[in-house]
């Protein structure tokens, strides 16, 4: 009985701080192309200059980045919308 009590609590713990935390669409919402590129990419890569490659060739690394990486369309679309214009 006093375990089940502990976990009860524990997950009533658990259950309230998950649903009170805000969702990540709404972070990312606020985040600008540049900002999700340099949290985003720089996470794995020494992030080149947006002017090393052109816009054909950031297209093709959007689609291959967007599935490795887990980015959203919105999230994508904001990073390679700032390289393009940047370019």
């Amino acid at each position: 009985m006093k375990t089940f009590k502990i976990v009860s609590i524990i997950g009533f713990i658990s259950f309230a701080t998950i649903s009170c935390s805000p969702e990540r669409a709404t972070i990312v919402q606020g985040k600008s192309g540049v900002q999700l590129w340099s949290e985003t990419c720089m996470r794995c890569h020494n992030t080149p200059s947006p002017a090393d490659f052109n816009d054909a060739d950031w297209s093709t690394i959007e689609m291959h980045m967007r599935v490795r990486a887990n980015l959203t369309a919105d999230e994508s679309k904001k990073i390679f919308d700032f390289l393009r214009s940047a370019n």
